[in-house]
């Protein structure tokens, strides 16, 4: 017996994962017309372009969709780390005939706060969903109080079980083959992230809770494997993508859609927190996991510039071209289609 899909009075947990700056609402409203839980990331919207989402969101479908936060601890200013990044990006620069020194440092995302949390509560959102752990207790039973359903990543059975304890309704399987950001919280040793069908079933049976499997699952027979390990649902990102309703640029669409997406890496480069995608230039040539990156998200600001110059000349060499390890479901088409065919796999 599904709990958890009783619970939402759904028949399939088909998640689409949230994808900051790839997508708002028209894409999460797609998935849920078509029979999928569609989520919308807030991690990179204003509170007004929050709230005329959530707006949209609400009066376009009856049923569940999930409202992702992230929800991490703001970093302490480095002040030599940040120098050290803007020296290895200098040249990069000089090359352009930019000023470094005239870019503001600053911090690209904001955490869940209950400012946040007084813009959402009348939305009452069916699910909202956490990224880098949970947040403050008071928090959590905001959203808890507003009859949502919980759900947060975890990236070892350590954070499924640390999730649980906190009072999590389903915990986010998210293997290493995820694109984007990685969600681990409790440890930064990249040597802990495991594949999604060595970490499902450890999850599975180390907690209560539901599991929902996220990571390389790119078409039918992926959902099938994810629910014969146990999983409850699965959640499924790089596969809409491409999808018609996705805002995702031409640029990122064609590197999504070519041979190079057959590598994917993760990088600390573009936030200052691992995340998978495809390499580029400014991968190759500082490294992947340059540790002169500052920590999450000021990374972000230094290396802005030099992503809106080279867009302009058609290049993404300096661009998050974020993509899990399984592109190859990552097709242009409705949303509408890629999720009719997804959910073939609860068959």
């Amino acid at each position: 017996m599904n709990t958890l899909a009783q619970r939402l009075n759904v028949d399939r947990l088909l998640l689409q994962a949230p994808m900051a700056g790839s997508q708002g609402s028209a894409l999460a409203l797609a998935v849920c017309g078509a029979g999928g839980i569609g989520a919308l990331p807030a991690a990179m919207l204003t509170p007004e372009a929050l709230a005329q989402e959530l707006t949209t969101l609400t009066q376009g479908t009856g049923g569940p969709w999930n409202l992702n936060f992230f929800c991490q601890t703001a970093p302490v200013p480095d002040a030599a780390r940040e120098a050290r990044w803007r020296e290895a990006l200098a040249p990069y620069y000089a090359e352009l005939g930019l000023d470094i020194a005239a870019v503001p440092a600053g911090a690209g995302r904001v955490p869940f706060s209950h400012a946040v949390a007084d813009l959402v509560e009348p939305f009452r959102p069916p699910i909202v969903s956490f990224h880098f752990g949970l947040p403050a207790p008071d928090l959590l039973a905001r959203v808890k109080g507003w009859g949502s359903m919980v759900l947060s990543s975890a990236t070892t059975v350590d954070e499924a079980l640390w999730l649980e304890a906190q009072g999590v309704d389903a915990v986010i399987a998210q293997g290493v083959e995820a694109g984007g950001h990685r969600g681990m919280f409790l440890t930064e040793d990249l040597t802990t992230q495991v594949g999604t069908f060595a970490l499902l079933p450890q999850i599975v049976a180390a907690v209560k809770v539901p599991v929902i499997a996220a990571g390389g699952i790119a078409d039918v027979a992926g959902v099938r494997a994810a629910l014969t390990l146990g999983a409850s649902g699965v959640q499924v990102g790089t596969a809409y993508l491409c999808s018609n309703e996705a805002t995702t640029s031409a640029l990122h669409r064609a590197a999504l859609q070519s041979e190079a997406a057959r590598h994917t890496q993760l990088t600390t480069l573009f936030t200052g927190r691992p995340a998978r995608g495809i390499p580029n230039r400014v991968m190759r040539e500082l490294g992947p996991l340059n540790p002169a990156a500052p920590a999450f998200p000021t990374a972000t600001a230094a290396i802005a510039p030099l992503r809106a110059h080279w867009e302009k000349q058609g290049s993404g060499d300096f661009s998050p071209l974020w993509s899990g390890q399984n592109a190859s479901g990552c097709r242009s088409a409705p949303a509408a289609d890629i999720t009719a065919a997804l959910l073939q796999g609860f068959a």
